[in-house]
């Protein structure tokens, strides 16, 4: 009797696992390079496509809006002085996350939940749902 199951060669071995390998998610990357590197390019971009103007964004750790704890932010300013803040708990961006707006030449007195409903946090949803809200508050193109 021959035994008709014989390994697979290394080669054939190492192709499949290379297949299987996916390069890593953007969201893979630690927080402390995501952000910059990613998340405050995307935001940017996609208020452009939204029709929004020009937006200075900024990425820091200090008091949170409203509250005051110590919170990651990426804080962003249209032009006319609009602004606002999407706050990160935590290095992680898991975390619990809130966000602020405020008008011209106010302080912002309202600290909301943000996507706290969702299971998996991706650069894409940060984004679309954040470029919403500011859309909502009729920041963004001809609203």
């Amino acid at each position: 009797m021959t035994d008709s199951a014989q390994p697979a060669p290394a080669a054939a071995k190492a192709a499949t696992t290379a297949k299987a390998a996916k390069p890593p998610a953007p969201e893979d990357k630690p927080f402390g390079e995501f952000v910059p590197d990613l998340l405050i390019p995307a935001i940017a971009s996609e208020i452009k496509t939204y029709g929004g103007p020009d937006t200075t964004l900024s990425f820091e750790q200090g008091p949170m809006p409203v509250v005051g704890s110590t919170a990651w932010m990426v804080k962003g300013e249209l032009p006319g002085g609009r602004r606002f803040w999407l706050c990160f708990t935590a290095d992680s961006i898991s975390s619990s996350k809130t966000i602020a707006v405020a008008e011209a030449g106010a302080e912002p007195s309202l600290l909301e939940s943000f996507l706290i409903d969702e299971k998996k946090m991706t650069l894409a949803l940060i984004v679309s749902r954040l470029v919403q809200r500011l859309n909502g508050q009729k920041w963004l193109g001809a609203n």
